[in-house]
């Protein structure tokens, strides 16, 4: 059983799906587990166990009967072995940065980050230490 893990709401779906499917196996070793480009949902897992999900808004909006917002106040972190090799790949794909790699020392010994954002401005932390 998934005990937490993140469900993006997002207006263009297949543009989100793609980045998704394209980075998650390299970036976290994920499999998609369900869903397809032409949605209205997808999920990931590494293992057993869910990492993220992405669910087209209109559809929550359906289901709740309330507006729902897309690219609120969610950061995504993911442990890569090589931040800059991770960027690279996420840029391949779609993903703006907003930091490029850096060291990070004030943060944690041997930490290294970049931050960017997926096709709808969802803000991705790479790390590695």
């Amino acid at each position: 059983m998934d005990a937490l893990h993140p469900r993006l709401l997002v207006d263009d779906f297949p543009a989100v799906f793609a980045f998704y499917a394209a980075v998650l196996p390299a970036l976290a070793g994920a499999h998609l587990a369900a869903g397809s480009p032409e949605g209205p949902y997808a999920s990931w897992d590494v293992g057993d166990q869910g990492l993220l999900s992405i669910l087209d808004a209109r559809m929550m909006s359906g289901a709740t009967g309330a507006e729902v917002t897309t690219g609120g106040a969610v950061m995504l972190v993911c442990r890569v072995a090589k931040v800059d090799d991770g960027t690279d790949l996420c840029q391949a794909h779609g993903a703006t940065v907003v930091a490029p790699p850096a060291d990070r020392p004030e943060w944690g010994p041997n930490l290294r980050t970049a931050h960017l954002r997926d096709p709808e401005g969802t803000l991705i932390e790479l790390q590695s230490y």
